[in-house]
């Protein structure tokens, strides 16, 4: 177990505008992995970048080394948006996040399998040590608890449902001819949150049209629409077609402007009053002068906690009793750092005890004549060195429990230097000094027996 701390940084939904997440997004969760095990001092690094967050956790020698290199890797990002945290509240936050308590839409499913993905990338990039490990994993055991053991996901359970209803507040969707640009996770299920709200039309523009395609025959299965699948060079011409668009790609630059949108309509459509567009997208995949169009109502990932506050005030029951199994998760979680802590002092101090033993071993042995003792004799001089050793630290091996069940990290730091692995090199008092006589009367009283 790293003698480490965590410390944690992060922009979310709830701290930061889509422009600050877009600002704080890393090219990728396991290059920001790379990037923070590069800084002197950090020992471990994790990282969770998804549409609406952007959170790292680092472990370093102490809080202000994992402070600095967080720092660094928000750099730039306005201090309003940026939440810091130390140890125990980056824990319980971790936590929070994989059960579903921090997302837009309240117990949502999608995270927790972001959770897993962000926790392989920083495996890969070498980011995962003990500390980590123990975090991570408990964080997601707390995330499948909690939606096996309470309602927290029952109703709407997703951002791509989410901007499907956040879209039916402004237009009927009732014979609609609806667009998901990209074919991702998020894009998935804006496509079948969609299909099931009687459309007529529904087309999926993707980059790699065969993946749009395997989307396509999915959802033929689900809905009595039309649906097709189209390159994303064709937004120009299909975008006007549309009365709602989805949009839900990973695009560093937007993908619909303006331009997309201001043609003619057919004014037949049975949405002839204005069109929809849900920009899921972090970045943005919308232009801003989108918006400036009269007859279309652009909205964002902002826009959608306003929708989702329905699903709050139906989940609360369920989300008490989650907050409840975390503090308990939590206090679990914390109670085997302290065990694995303590442990790891109590094993230095053993074996260091232990090189002690075998070179004072070897030196009263060979005082004792070794080729006249019998192996028997040899098993009760090494008997006796086990018992000694053992009567010795049982005391403070009693202590250093107690200290890390007290969170006396002093005592535990303490004994990490008096048990230094070099500590059997120094020079030091010998513990077995005094029992080279009592090695001799226990030679001597051997051989007398065997007369």
């Amino acid at each position: 177990m790293s003698a480490g701390v965590i410390t944690a940084a992060r922009v979310t939904h709830g701290s930061g505008s889509v422009d600050d997440l877009a600002a704080a997004s890393p090219d990728s969760q396991q290059d920001a992995v790379a990037d923070l095990v590069s800084v002197e001092g950090i020992e471990e690094a994790y990282v969770l970048s998804t549409c609406n967050r952007v959170e790292a956790y680092v472990v370093g020698t102490d809080a202000a080394v994992g402070r600095a290199a967080l720092a660094e890797l928000f750099s730039g990002i306005d201090d309003e948006a940026l939440v810091r945290t130390d140890h125990d509240e980056s824990l319980r936050h971790l936590l929070r996040v994989a059960a579903g308590l921090e997302s837009v839409v309240l117990g949502e499913d999608q995270i927790i399998g972001q959770v897993r993905t962000a926790y392989e990338d920083a495996r890969v990039a070498g980011g995962i040590g003990s500390m980590l490990e123990s975090a991570v994993t408990k964080a997601i055991h707390v995330g499948e608890r909690a939606r096996t053991e309470t309602a927290i996901n029952e109703g709407v359970v997703s951002l791509g449902s989410a901007a499907t209803r956040l879209a039916a507040t402004t237009i009927s969707l009732d014979g609609a001819t609806a667009l998901v640009v990209g074919a991702g996770e998020m894009g998935q299920l804006a496509a079948r949150s969609l299909a099931d709200a009687g459309i007529d039309e529904l087309i999926i523009a993707n980059r790699t049209v065969s993946h749009a395609d395997h989307l396509v025959t999915e959802l033929g299965d689900r809905t009595d629409a039309e649906t097709r699948a189209v390159p994303l060079e064709s937004l120009g011409t299909i975008a006007t077609q549309a009365d709602v668009i989805v949009t839900a790609t990973g695009s560093d630059e937007p993908l619909l402007e303006r331009r997309h949108l201001a043609g003619d309509r057919d004014a037949t459509t049975p949405t002839d009053a204005g069109r929809v567009v849900v920009d899921l997208g972090q970045p943005r995949d919308v232009a801003p002068a989108t918006d400036t169009l009269e007859t279309v109502t652009v909205y964002d990932l902002d826009d959608l906690e306003t929708v989702t506050e329905e699903t709050h005030v139906k989940r609360a029951d369920a989300a008490r009793e989650v907050e409840t199994m975390i503090d308990r998760e939590f206090d679990l979680l914390c109670d085997q750092y302290k065990r694995a802590r303590a442990d790891e002092v109590i094993g230095a101090m053993y074996e260091s005890a232990a090189r002690i033993k075998e070179r004072e071993l070897e030196t009263a042995i060979s005082q004792l004549e070794d080729d006249s003792l019998t192996p028997a004799q040899r098993e009760v001089i090494e008997s006796m060195a086990d018992a000694l050793v053992n009567q010795l630290l049982a005391p403070p091996t009693r202590s250093l429990r107690e200290a890390a069940a007290e969170d006396d990290w002093s005592t535990i730091n303490t004994a990490l230097q008096l048990f230094d692995p070099d500590f059997g090199d120094e020079e030091v008092p010998s513990l077995f000094e005094n029992a080279r006589s009592e090695a001799r009367s226990a030679v001597q009283f051997e051989a007398t027996d065997d007369d």
